[in-house]
């Protein structure tokens, strides 16, 4: 007969001690294998991996390219992001890395990823850190569209 285990009983069910992995602010193409690789845990049977890319349009317009650029603070309010992530979440392993510089439409914006005891806590964590790194984070947009129209765009 089959023991049942409530969760809770076993320390893989807690949030590691030092959970975040990875966190990088970079000019240079972004790995979803590396974020991946790096949020890898013995004891998470769920890992969320969310992959920003550039998009072909906005607003109704068709975007051919943009930039990101950043304040010298972002780095520290990213940190800050993942703390609160993982203050909140049992998070056993949390990777987040965002691009700036020229980039293409296809070209990978931000990859971030949480690996937790459970699927549920996984998205849960993993929503929080993508929509508090696009509001909190001083990453700027600048979209340059096909009709000659730039724009800047506050992702905080």
């Amino acid at each position: 007969m089959a023991e049942n285990h409530a969760h809770g009983d076993h320390p893989g069910e807690r949030a590691a001690d030092d959970p975040i992995k990875l966190l990088a602010i970079r000019d240079t193409p972004l790995s979803v294998d590396e974020v991946f690789r790096a949020v890898g845990d013995d004891a998470a049977g769920g890992t969320t991996l969310f992959v920003g890319t550039v998009r072909n349009h906005d607003g109704g317009a068709d975007v051919d390219a943009l930039g990101y650029s950043c304040h010298p603070s972002a780095e520290a309010e990213l940190r800050r992001v993942a703390e609160k992530v993982v203050a909140d979440h049992p998070v056993r392993a949390l990777a987040a890395v965002h691009r700036v510089g020229d980039l293409r439409v296809g070209d990978l914006a931000v990859v971030v990823a949480v690996s937790c005891p459970h699927r549920g806590e996984a998205f849960e964590a993993c929503r929080k850190l993508i929509d508090d790194l696009k509001h909190e984070v001083p990453i700027w947009k600048h979209q340059k569209f096909s009709d000659g129209t730039e724009e800047w765009v506050g992702a905080c």
